[in-house]
C-alpha cells in the first residue's frame, strides 16, 4: 500500500530524531534535556525531606508543566503574569505525575517528595509525551542520587514509563506526531505504557471523522512499536 508523504518526509512507523542529554543542569537531583526532532523540553527532578500532610507515611511525586512564553512560532504570555494556569497545563501536569507514579513505589520513598518540572523550551509536537519520557530518565537519576547519599534504602523504581503520540493524518495511521500533523490530524491519541507493555494511560479524541475500531488498533500498535524503541533509548541514556 502506498503511503502519502507525512510533512517530515517519515515513514509511517518512524519516530523523529530522539536524544537525552542527561545531567543537563547544575543543581537538579535528576535532569535531561529530552529532545523529540524539534520539541526540546527539560525535565529536572528535585528531591526534598518533606511530604504533603496527607502521606506522612510514604513519599510523594508530583510534577509541574510550563511552556517558555516563545516555544512556539508566537510568544504567548507567561502564566505567572496572568495570575492562573491554564487548563491544558493543569491537565498536562496531572498527566505527567501520574504517569511517573504508576513505576513508583511511594512506600520505598517515605519522607521524601520528588517534584519533576517540565519546561518546554521550543515545541513542535508531543511536549507532554516528550515530558513523560524524559521526566523518567531524571526520576531514575533522582533516586540513584538518592541510594548513593543514604537517603533511602529500597529503589523505589519498578519499571520504566514512556508515552507517545500516534494519529490518524491524511487518512492513514502514522506515529510521533510533529506540530505540523497535530494540527491537522482526524485523530490524535497520546499512549503511556510500561516495560511490561501495559498501557497506563490512552488519551485520544477524534477531529475529523469518527474513530474507528481497526483505526484505533493500528495506533495502538504503532505507539507500542513507538515506546519499545523509547524504552530502549532510555536505558541506553541511564547506562551511558
Amino acid at each position: 500500500m502506498t503511503f502519502p508523504a507525512r510533512p517530515s518526509g517519515r515513514a509511517p512507523d518512524e519516530l523523529r530524531a530522539i536524544s537525552f542529554q542527561r545531567h543537563y543542569t547544575r543543581h537538579a537531583e535528576g535532569s535531561v534535556l529530552a529532545c523529540f526532532g524539534e520539541t526540546h523540553v527539560l525535565c529536572t527532578a528535585s528531591v526534598e525531606a518533606r511530604t504533603p500532610p496527607w502521606r506522612r507515611d510514604s513519599g510523594w511525586l508530583t510534577a509541574e508543566y510550563g511552556m517558555l512564553p516563545r516555544a512556539t512560532h508566537t510568544r504567548s504570555r507567561r502564566e505567572a503574569a496572568q495570575g492562573r494556569q491554564s487548563g491544558r497545563t493543569q491537565e498536562i501536569q496531572r498527566l505527567v505525575g501520574r504517569s511517573l507514579r504508576a513505576v513508583l513505589d511511594l512506600e520505598a520513598l517515605a519522607g521524601f517528595t520528588i517534584t519533576v518540572d517540565c519546561d518546554v523550551l521550543q515545541a513542535d509536537g508531543g511536549t507532554r509525551t516528550a515530558s513523560i519520557t524524559g521526566g523518567y530518565i531524571a526520576v531514575a537519576d533522582a533516586v540513584r542520587y538518592m541510594l548513593d547519599s543514604g537517603q533511602i534504602k529500597k529503589d523505589p523504581l519498578h519499571g520504566q514509563i514512556a508515552a507517545i503520540s500516534a494519529g490518524i493524518h491524511a487518512g492513514h495511521a502514522v506515529l510521533d506526531l510533529d506540530y505540523a500533523e497535530d494540527s491537522t490530524c482526524e485523530t490524535d491519541m497520546n499512549i503511556v505504557m510500561n516495560d511490561a507493555g501495559q498501557f497506563v494511560e490512552l488519551q485520544g479524541t477524534a477531529e475529523g471523522h469518527a474513530l474507528r475500531r481497526e483505526e484505533l488498533t493500528q495506533l495502538i500498535d504503532l505507539a507500542t512499536h513507538g515506546i519499545q524503541t523509547l524504552l530502549q533509548l532510555q536505558r541506553e541514556a541511564l547506562e551511558g
